[in-house]
């Protein structure tokens, strides 16, 4: 099985607590280290279907943009903030 590391879509940029910890993410790879090294919570139901949704992604089974909708519906839910940006 071959996977697509090069899926790109809209940055999210997201702001954690801590004012030195700023991320920009686009691709489903980033999203996916970022989840699993950097996001402060790692049991929400938005954060596991974000973690789900990155996998599908790389597959080619899911359409990036539900991975960037995802990643903002984490970030609420963890109360990080999420500014997204549009090309």
């Amino acid at each position: 099985m071959e996977w697509d590391t090069t899926i790109e879509f809209a940055p999210v940029i997201l702001l954690f607590k801590d004012p030195d910890r700023l991320f920009s993410v686009r691709t489903a790879i980033g999203a996916a280290n970022m989840l699993i090294k950097e996001f402060p919570s790692d049991d929400g139901e938005e954060f596991l279907a974000a973690i789900e949704i990155c996998l599908d992604v790389v597959m080619g089974n899911t359409d990036p943009e539900q991975l960037r909708a995802a990643i903002i519906r984490a970030a609420d839910e963890a109360g990080v903030t999420a500014i997204t940006v549009l090309h």
